[in-house]
């Protein structure tokens, strides 16, 4: 097997029984349409175990002439139709996308950078964002007016966003008040300040913007927290627990002072002492991708490649961050490879698409994904050529389809928390 294929050309080989890697699903390698036809879920890959909320959304019929399309007629039909709506259009590709996606993008980046390209391109009528809900909740709350954002499958959700809804963040809160009181303190710092992680929904940094709080990415966490830190004595940080851990940790937060809050259990399964003493709360939310990379995989990497450079994403768990050799952002991990200049191995620990994207770009390194088995994000992996030749035909026809709006009354406090994101720039 070329160690530089496209995912979704290895997954259709493991399928075929022409290659022997493994995958997490053999279902990867039907069409994403498929999935939308029995109880809705994530989809297989990474969060096909986690469960998914009562109505979440899910992708109506594609046309059949979609589905039927060979990748070669699929990829003709979205470069007609985007040379015919011209600048009317930006599309948005995550790092997470796979390549039958990415070659498309008029911008690749991680969330934060996608966010800012959202607001950069006020001269295209319509953003085509080929990545997850809350992605496009964030380009329209951040976009004109005018500008329609459309996502291609309505079912590319995140089920890290959706481990932490509006109603137990806000029982949580509330608990928090009642143990803390609303009080500044002598230096004016309020008792806890909410901070919530990019990948949530529009009404949880909604919920930041109105309680005194931020959005974080992966990039700027750190300097989040620093800011967080400077207006309260404590941080409630959701829905990721790893990166919210593996932050506080490096500014020198102990472990101890950072307890683990479950929702909709009395004060989050903690006693009252525990929350006291707590610096920074953290809510039980993970990535189910992330979360795939061990300790033991590192160990194995570095037996086989004396000399590996291990690097993993934040999102990862404390104990696989302390093994790797440094840690990052994925744009992190894309400039870390880029900046390489002699011949390199890489065990890099992030999703499988962006890994073998680097993989292809630069053969002069060796670069692998910990994780051995061909398991990609879930969500990401439901944005398919054919749903991406779909909305851009019905824009050539005048017709808006899978169009995502946040309400005003939501979308005015969050762009405050989201404004004072864009504005916490990390010092290097």
């Amino acid at each position: 097997m070329n160690p530089t294929a496209s995912v979704n050309d290895r997954i259709q080989l493991i399928a075929a029984g022409k290659s022997d890697e493994s995958t997490c699903s053999p279902s990867l390698a039907k069409g994403p349409w498929e999935f939308d036809k029995g109880t809705p879920g994530y989809g297989p890959g990474a969060s096909m175990g986690d469960v998914i909320p009562t109505g979440s959304p899910v992708q109506g019929g594609l046309p059949e002439e979609y589905k039927t399309a060979t990748n070669d007629e699929l990829h003709a039909r979205i470069r007609a139709a985007k040379e015919t709506l011209g600048d009317k259009v930006v599309i948005l590709g995550h790092f997470y996308q796979r390549d039958e996606i990415v070659q498309h993008a008029d911008y690749l980046g991680d969330s934060f950078q996608l966010a800012v390209a959202a607001k950069g391109r006020p001269e295209a009528e319509a953003i085509v964002f080929c990545g997850v809900h809350f992605m496009a909740e964030t380009a329209d709350i951040l976009s004109n007016d005018n500008q329609k954002v459309i996502l291609p499958n309505l079912a590319a959700g995140c089920s890290m966003a959706d481990m932490a809804d509006i109603d137990s963040v806000t029982q949580c809160w509330e608990q928090l008040e009642e143990l803390y009181g609303t009080e500044p303190d002598e230096q004016g710092r309020v008792p806890v300040i909410p901070v919530t992680y990019m990948n949530s929904s529009a009404a949880l940094k909604g919920f930041c913007g109105e309680h005194g709080g931020i959005v974080c990415t992966s990039s700027n966490a750190a300097t989040v927290l620093e800011w967080a830190f400077e207006r309260g004595q404590r941080v409630l940080f959701f829905p990721d627990q790893h990166l919210g851990r593996n932050t506080a940790k490096a500014m020198g937060i102990p472990v101890e002072q950072m307890p683990l809050w479950w929702g909709r259990k009395p004060l989050g399964g903690n006693t009252a002492e525990e929350l006291t003493d707590a610096k920074v709360i953290l809510w039980n939310g993970f990535c189910s991708v992330h979360k795939r990379f061990t300790v033991e995989q590192i160990e194995k990497a570095r037996a086989e490649y004396p000399g590996v450079r291990v690097i993993v994403h934040p999102e990862s768990p404390m104990a696989v961050v302390d093994a790797s050799d440094e840690y990052g952002s994925t744009d992190y991990i894309r400039k870390a490879v880029e900046a390489a200049t002699e011949p390199t191995t890489f065990a890099i620990g992030t999703e499988i698409n962006m890994v073998q994207r680097l993989a292809a770009q630069h053969p002069e390194h060796t670069i692998f994904c910990l994780d051995p088995v061909v398991c990609p994000c879930s969500t990401m992996y439901r944005i398919h050529p054919g749903y991406l030749a779909w909305v851009l035909e019905r824009l050539v026809a005048g017709e808006v389809v899978n169009q995502i709006t946040v309400d005003e009354s939501v979308a005015e406090p969050a762009r405050v928390a989201l404004e004072r994101m864009l504005a916490a720039k990390p010092a290097n």
